[in-house]
């Protein structure tokens, strides 16, 4: 992903049927580095914890000596659809989006997600 373009990589994923929020979050530090919403989505605060499930996975995989890296995470709620995809080659960064179940297609989603974390 080229920093430079963070706007357009969020407007790239905004355009996903049913795109709530996405963001391009630090996961270290818990910043939010990029953001857009279509609504009333907290995206500061949603990304802010999203930080801490990244941490406390990478911390779970460190302590069980796991030689292995997060692509992604896929957290399925009532109504939504939560996707953090780290960006390759910059392993302090993440790309998060927040879906609405019922409007979007996660194998779009994903392949989407995919795709901006690597361009």
């Amino acid at each position: 992903m080229d920093i430079n373009n963070i706007d357009v990589s969020l407007d790239d994923i905004m355009s996903l049927n049913g795109a709530l929020a996405a963001s391009l979050i630090d996961w270290d530090s818990g910043m939010t580095l990029g953001m857009r919403t279509n609504g009333n989505f907290d995206i500061e605060l949603a990304s802010a914890g999203n930080s801490e499930v990244l941490k406390a996975k990478m911390g779970t995989i460190k302590s069980v000596g796991a030689n292995e890296k997060i692509k992604d995470i896929l957290i399925t709620l009532t109504n939504q659809i939560h996707i953090i995809t780290m960006v390759e080659g910059q392993d302090e960064l993440c790309l998060y989006v927040a879906l609405d179940s019922s409007k979007s297609n996660l194998a779009l989603a994903r392949n989407k997600m995919n795709s901006v974390a690597k361009a």
